[in-house]
């Protein structure tokens, strides 16, 4: 699909959103799309990382609405079933994919286009992008994870306000208040995005792929239960090649030579 690109290199799959007249908003087919390569990028143990970006003045502004039948007639539980299989399919894709998810937020997140990129494991900024949780401009309640992504990562209150208000928040914004890593200049996006997923993709792929799972799972979940999902991930991640190679580089006194295996 050429209106989004997969290219990879250095073991590190880029994936961008490639339709700026649209700010990058996705059709169903585009979404579907985006899923399927992010399920291949998880299973596919020559990739070690992942960067979703965007071209245009766009990373992503939400799901494209034209077309999409809002007048048509509809039967009770169709709303749900058009948001479980598609703005929440989404999201878990990312959230579930086994390697490191990297949004290089290129220009404006609205909507599912905000939560794509909040859903992603690490989140850098251009200076002029921006986050807008558009819903409430439209008299809808937020769907694509967000009530559940938002208080997770600034807390209840702060969470509503930018759902109550869909005022638009600047990426330094963003960064004080923990949505986002780093903020860079437009310029250096693409060169930062590609450094931090090179450095990923080099690292133990397993081991970070259960520590994101254990993070993800931490958050809902008491300590006991915690305490025993991390030694398990302890003991299963010791079988991989790259944790011997971890502790007996250790023990030489040398770097270790990680293969993502």
């Amino acid at each position: 699909m050429d209106t989004v690109r997969y290219v990879t290199a250095e073991r590190v799959a880029h994936l961008t959103l490639d339709r700026p007249d649209a700010l990058n908003a996705l059709t169903p087919d585009q979404r579907d799309h985006v899923i399927h390569l992010l399920g291949e990028a998880s299973a596919d143990p020559g990739i070690g990382a992942v960067v979703i970006t965007g071209t245009g003045r766009g990373f992503c502004a939400g799901a494209d609405l034209r077309g999409s039948g809002t007048t048509a007639e509809r039967v009770p539980g169709d709303v749900a079933r058009t948001i479980r299989l598609g703005a929440q399919r989404l999201v878990a894709a990312v959230l579930d994919c086994e390697k490191p998810v990297i949004a290089a937020v290129n220009g404006t997140a609205a909507g599912l286009g905000a939560h794509l990129a909040l859903a992603c494991d690490l989140v850098l900024a251009a200076e002029s992008a921006r986050f807008i949780e558009v819903f409430v401009r439209r008299g809808l309640v937020p769907d694509g994870g967000g009530a559940y992504l938002l208080p997770r990562l600034i807390g209840p209150h702060r969470a509503k306000e930018l759902m109550f208000f869909g005022d638009a928040l600047s990426a330094p914004e963003a960064e004080r208040l923990g949505l986002v890593n780093r903020v860079v200049p437009d310029a250096d996006l693409p060169k930062t995005a590609r450094d931090w997923a090179t450095r990923l993709a080099t690292g133990p792929t397993r081991a970070l792929a259960l520590t994101k799972h254990l993070v993800h799972t931490s958050l809902d979940t008491d300590r006991t239960t915690a305490f025993a999902a991390e030694a398990a991930a302890q003991e299963i991640n010791m079988t991989t090649r790259d944790a011997q190679e971890g502790v007996r580089a250790f023990v030489e006194r040398r770097n270790p030579e990680f293969l993502g295996r």
